[in-house]
């Protein structure tokens, strides 16, 4: 019996991967459509883009260790409905402040502040519900079909997207992602998955525990230069989004709907790197399919920063973002596979929740920064910079013993 058919038959998963696509088509519909909001709607720049993707993953810097205790203390698909069910209504609030006239920066970010900590509760938790519905040998495998659906959704969310702020305006277009997570709630509250009573719930543990997820990431051997070169990766690409969007609507004088179509493009790349995740995670090994696909990052995005106005620079942004979308979806699936295999259960709420916390805090940092930089020295500098920095960042990897890393399910 194939692989995906013994996924296939196991309906937790089933469940779970639905859900789980129907939430990332919404979310890129979200994702472009509050930068437009903020550069057209609300007529600011790449500093505001920033502030606004910052306030969005401030709550991983801020809670964290602290989720990730709830998490290993908790059942995961309970935490995984109440997060969707409350983004849902967050967002619904992005339009109603249009409405009304008080839509602004400020409440903007409040908005999007509290839809980053329920967003911080769901990853912890979905990352960390996976190993209990599919055994170790099939991590690498779910993962990759996870990341086919989600590059399925970024294929048509961005162009949908355009399409929506076009007809609807983009505080509209937002309410097609909170209809997504309703659904999602709703899909992942039948889940079948059993889980095991929750932990203890003394408060005098939470520092004990969340030191001990602390020392598990960076005391290991390999975790340790993982983390480390990953967070670099996700400073670099909080400085590359944060002015991408006012390049390509201002510099490259694409339209929302041409970004829309540029954004598809990295989908279908992305659908083509998950496809072949597996295979190439199978036959070169973990370790070196990450380093390689984040040398092939930093490539990317230097294709974007070449990118000029008219037809000839667009099919060149266009050229970067599916290279940029092959390179992620090779890498997520074999990196997301040894993270979830070698990590005990009863520490993968804290391990997924750590790490994710302090890769966005790099966001916190370089989103505004990206910004603000962009704003006074032009936006393709700051793109050539990110693109040095993910060249950097994978080089460092490549140098430690984590580029012989094997999945525990592939042949030696």
């Amino acid at each position: 019996m194939a692989t995906s058919e013994r996924l296939r038959d196991r309906p937790g998963f089933r469940g779970f991967w639905a859900a789980a696509t129907v939430s990332a088509f919404g979310s890129y519909v979200t994702t472009m459509a509050v930068q437009v909001v903020v550069v057209v709607t609300l007529h600011e720049g790449a500093t505001a883009v920033g502030l606004v993707s910052s306030a969005r993953w401030l709550p991983y810097l801020l809670f964290g260790l602290l989720v990730g205790v709830l998490v290993d203390r908790s059942r995961r698909r309970g935490l995984l409905v109440g997060a969707d069910l409350g983004r849902a209504v967050l967002l619904t609030a992005i339009p109603v402040l249009a409405v009304t006239g008080h839509l602004s920066i400020g409440l903007l970010m409040v908005v999007m502040a509290g839809f980053g900590l329920l967003s911080l509760v769901h990853d912890a938790a979905s990352q960390s519900l996976v190993p209990r519905l599919v055994p170790p040998r099939l991590l690498t495998r779910a993962n990759a079909r996870l990341d086919q659906s989600d590059a399925v959704a970024q294929t048509s969310g961005p162009a949908l997207a355009g399409a929506l702020v076009s007809v609807l305006t983009a505080p509209w277009a937002v309410l097609v992602d909170a209809v997504s997570y309703l659904v999602s709630g709703l899909l992942l509250l039948r889940l079948p998955v059993e889980e095991p009573p929750p932990g203890p719930r003394s408060a005098r543990g939470i520092g004990r525990e969340a030191a001990e997820g602390l020392r598990w990431i960076y005391g290991h051997q390999v975790l340790r230069p993982l983390a480390l070169s990953t967070h670099g990766w996700f400073l670099s690409s909080a400085a590359a989004g944060a002015v991408l969007p006012p390049y390509a609507l201002r510099t490259l004088g694409l339209s929302p709907f041409g970004l829309g179509i540029a954004l598809a493009v990295g989908g279908v790349g992305g659908l083509l790197g998950a496809l072949t995740a597996a295979r190439l995670g199978s036959s070169l090994g973990a370790g070196r399919v990450v380093v390689g696909a984040r040398v092939t990052t930093a490539v990317a995005w230097a294709l974007v920063a070449l990118s000029t106005e008219g037809w000839p620079g667009w099919l060149l942004l266009g050229a970067g973002q599916l290279v940029l979308g092959l390179s992620m979806g090779a890498e997520n699936a074999n990196e997301m596979g040894y993270w979830q295999a070698v990590t005990p259960d009863r520490l993968q709420g804290r391990t997924n929740a750590t790490r994710r916390s302090v890769n966005r805090a790099m966001i916190v940092v370089g989103a505004p920064l990206g910004g603000v930089l962009g704003d006074a020295f032009g936006f393709r500098t700051v793109l050539a910079v990110a693109a040095a920095g993910f060249l950097l960042s994978a080089l460092g990897l490549g140098a430690t013993g984590f580029r012989r890393v094997r999945l525990p399910a592939e042949p030696v």
